[in-house]
């Protein structure tokens, strides 16, 4: 019998912070006392105003199909977030509305990708990046950005890593893993590279937006250098900023024939995004954020405590991230470390697996973001979680005979 699985899927993995996610559900589910800091969701509740909005659509009889990419009100709400919070100018017919902000992304390579292109991913990266150029047929172009660049990208590494080849730059910012969050400067500086290769495409990955601290600011690509709008794909969503992840909407504005294209291959798979979401996404974008403020001084004051109780185990360093809710801690000072059954930690990997079997404690190895060296932490939990884990991972950590 020949094998019933393509060839195409033998070249892609499950992605790591889901598998991880899960594992800690199992073990939970037997009766282990795990605490999970792998999963990218916020852990407050969906406001009650967007709930509100659903149980509405839902009597007013908004259950049936909608246009593809989005009812009109939604792409309408979508261009004055767009003007109103980048200074970006859309009309509907440049906003695709999917089922997730991965949809769109995913979209964008199958609608643009031949055999061969290839997407620059700065690293580390978010773990479903590269696995959707492959499906794409694309090839992800790795480029490290070391802790001493602050996780990000340089223009003089842009410039070493952009070929003939490139037909696409991923940008994250607020990053997923690190938080980092690219200034104007930086972005322009960027900028300044691309606007010398017209040929590269360029999509920003904007979800963690909003969830900025301290003196940051958020500035998208396009809105730093507005002649780069024009083969911009600028990426956001429902699920971080709204708590809405379930509910599975993301969006996009770019060039025209792009979100034609996006179109056009979302018709022939997942057509519409639910209506339901759509119209309590709607209500989201246009009721404005009077909640956010609350949740950002949770998450920060949560930040700060990781970074402080994280920053006082002998073998881990963590940097203060200024956005999203993760923080990548250094564990290069456990390579090589000695656990009491007597196994050798080599690499980030094996350092969460012990966190597992002696904290009950899970995190996301580097190596899954392609940046190995380190981990990631989600804070997206209550306080009480994040001291006792961090505890947890202290005691862990002090029976390592290190190296």
């Amino acid at each position: 019998m020949k094998p019933y699985l393509s060839e195409r899927l033998k070249q892609i993995k499950p992605s790591p912070t889901m598998a991880i996610s899960d594992k800690a559900r199992e073990l939970r589910a037997a009766g282990e006392d795990v605490i999970s800091l792998s999963q990218g969701e916020p852990d407050f509740e969906t406001p009650d105003h967007i709930k509100q909005a659903a149980l509405k659509a839902m009597r007013d009889g908004h259950t049936r199909y909608t246009s593809v990419d989005g009812i009109p009100e939604l792409k309408s709400a979508i261009c004055t977030k767009f003007k109103q919070d980048n200074q970006l100018s859309y009309d509907q017919s440049q906003i695709s509305v999917s089922t997730g902000g991965k949809q769109v992304l995913y979209n964008a390579f199958m609608a643009t990708l031949n055999p061969g292109d290839e997407v620059v991913i700065p690293a580390p990266y978010w773990v479903s990046y590269p696995d959707m150029v492959v499906l794409a047929e694309g090839r992800p172009v790795f480029v490290p950005c070391p802790a001493e660049n602050n996780f990000k990208l340089t223009a003089k590494d842009l410039e070493a890593a952009i070929t003939p080849a490139t037909r696409w730059l991923i940008l994250n910012s607020p990053s997923n893993p690190t938080g980092s969050v690219y200034s104007r400067a930086e972005l322009e500086a960027l900028a300044g590279v691309l606007l010398r290769h017209p040929d590269v495409l360029i999509m920003t990955d904007d979800i963690y937006e909003h969830l900025i601290y301290g003196d940051a600011h958020f500035f998208t690509l396009a809105q730093v250098e507005p002649e780069l709008i024009f083969r911009t794909l600028t990426c956001n969503g429902m699920s971080k900023t709204y708590c809405m992840t379930g509910w599975r909407i993301g969006f996009a504005g770019g060039p025209e024939p792009l979100i034609k294209a996006m179109a056009k291959l979302q018709s022939q798979s997942t057509s519409n995004p639910t209506s339901i979401s759509q119209y309590a996404a709607t209500a989201a974008l246009n009721g404005g954020r009077q909640f956010l403020a609350e949740m950002l001084a949770a998450y920060e004051e949560r930040r700060d405590t990781v970074v402080k109780l994280l920053g006082n185990i002998e073998g881990i360093t963590c940097a203060t991230p200024d956005g999203a809710f993760y923080v990548y801690p250094s564990c290069a000072g456990l390579l090589g470390a000695i656990a009491p059954t007597g196994e050798r930690l080599e690499n980030d990997t094996a350092v969460g697996s012990y966190l597992l079997d002696a904290a009950k404690v899970t995190v996301v190895p580097g190596e899954a973001f392609g940046l190995p060296g380190h981990f990631r932490v989600s804070y997206a939990t209550a306080i009480e979680n994040l001291v006792e884990a961090c505890d947890r991972i202290r005691l862990a950590c002090e029976k390592l005979t290190l190296s």
